[in-house]
């Protein structure tokens, strides 16, 4: 993700290299996990505006989902 996609309080990349790492991986016996950064930025919007989950905007995903674990789609 390049700088021009950035929206103002999502990571940059020098955030997510840092962060990455320490974020678990799929053992494939779970199902397959939801981009950790979408759900991130996703949090970190819904903190810095006190949105309900419902009213993120699509970017992050489903509202049902983007806290969650495994995505179910």
């Amino acid at each position: 993700m390049g700088l021009a996609m950035l929206s103002r309080g999502d990571l940059t990349d020098g955030e997510w290299v840092v962060l990455e790492p320490l974020l678990p991986v799929s053992n494939n016996r779970c199902g397959r996990w939801r981009d950790h950064r979408q759900v991130i930025n996703g949090i970190i919007h819904r903190m810095g505006t006190g949105v309900q989950w419902r009213e993120l905007p699509d970017r992050f995903g489903p509202w049902k989902r983007p806290s969650a674990g495994p995505a179910a789609d």
